[in-house]
């Protein structure tokens, strides 16, 4: 769970401060009528910095694992304005002109510095390559493809689950490489629009997947560079992948006082979160008592469906508001949070 700071807005129009996290793990909302804990495997409050974030919820360890070979995502989730895309990409003023400072850099590159720190000191030969899709009203459209974004299919296989037709993957070797991509893409080309809670609102689901194709190398007193030849029984290969998922955030049109497009944005942001939702709550029952599990009902639920409940290794992180105005919303995604804790995979 990360707690982001009151806004000058919210401090000016005089909001309380409803939501408190507390040392253990546990964050405690206290206001009229509500009085309740929720345990979560880390809280962050206000005054955590990016880099805490980081090692505390376990991102390096997910970087890790998909050295491995390990399917790991990683998705922010929460009310419009609550920071997903701040902890996820950092501050939204990035510019070829306008360097970012290295502390308020997010989990995405990070992650990328951790990645291309271990492909160049650990003894793998590792190819790293990038795909980047936006689910806008319910349309999955490839934000690296040349020309105006088109909607893709959304297939099904029995050997790959959902996968998306067409789809184009970037090979990268610079944190430069995948910065400038990430840039270019995911600040300029995905869909955002203001309203009332957030100039920078996202409208569509983002999912920016890496993809790590590892194989052992042996050592060069044995094997010169230059006479090396890989040998399949001797250099097994893994592919695993990292995907980084940021959510819509969830609104109420009458809140956001969103109109005409927006409002149809906001009505397809809000089905897709919710048939999330239900998925979650269905693969938090026990084993035992687990029927199936709807993926189908929407197209962001299809492209998670193995990072939720098949073989993959899953961070979620829940950001909220502490503002009382918008207390109702932060016990929802407490809620919603809390059941995705209960949902065990194999991985």
């Amino acid at each position: 769970i990360r707690v982001r700071p009151l806004t000058c807005t919210e401090t000016h129009r005089g909001d309380r401060q409803v939501v408190h996290s507390l040392s253990d793990g546990t964050v405690h909302v206290s206001a009229a009528r509500h009085d309740a804990i929720f345990r979560f495997s880390a809280v962050f409050d206000a005054g955590a910095s990016q880099e805490a974030v980081f090692e505390g919820s376990g991102m390096r360890q997910l970087v890790e694992l998909a050295i491995d070979g390990f399917s790991c995502t990683v998705f922010a989730f929460g009310q419009t304005g609550s920071g997903k895309t701040y902890t996820l990409m950092g501050p939204l003023a990035q510019s070829e002109t306008q360097a970012v400072s290295p502390a308020l850099l997010g989990l995405m590159q990070r992650s990328f510095a951790c990645l291309l720190e271990r492909s160049r000191s650990c003894s793998s030969d590792l190819a790293l390559s990038a795909s980047y899709l936006e689910i806008y009203n319910e349309q999955v459209r490839d934000l690296l493809s040349p020309g105006p974004p088109c909607a893709l299919p959304l297939r099904w296989s029995k050997t790959h689950g959902f996968y998306v037709e067409n789809q184009l993957s970037v090979d990268f070797e610079s944190l430069e490489a995948i910065t400038d991509l990430l840039l270019q893409a995911g600040s300029q080309r995905r869909q955002t629009s203001a309203h009332a809670l957030n100039r920078h609102s996202s409208r569509s689901h983002a999912l920016l997947t890496i993809h790590v194709r590892s194989r052992a190398v042996s050592g060069p007193e044995h094997h010169p560079p230059s006479m090396w030849v890989p040998q399949p029984s001797a250099c097994p290969s893994k592919q695993g992948t990292l995907c980084f998922v940021d959510l819509a955030g969830s609104e109420r049109v009458k809140e956001t006082g969103s109109r005409g497009e927006l409002s149809v944005e906001a009505n397809n942001i809000n089905r897709s979160l919710l048939a999330l939702g239900h998925c979650i709550s269905l693969l938090a029952k026990p084993g035992g008592k687990r029927t199936h599990i709807p993926y189908r009902d929407s197209k962001l639920t299809r492209l998670l469906a193995r990072s939720l409940g098949g073989s993959g290794i899953t961070l979620m992180v829940a950001c909220i508001s502490p503002s009382s105005r918008c207390l109702s919303e932060t016990l929802s995604t407490l809620h919603y949070a809390s059941r995705a804790r209960r949902v065990t995979t194999r991985p």
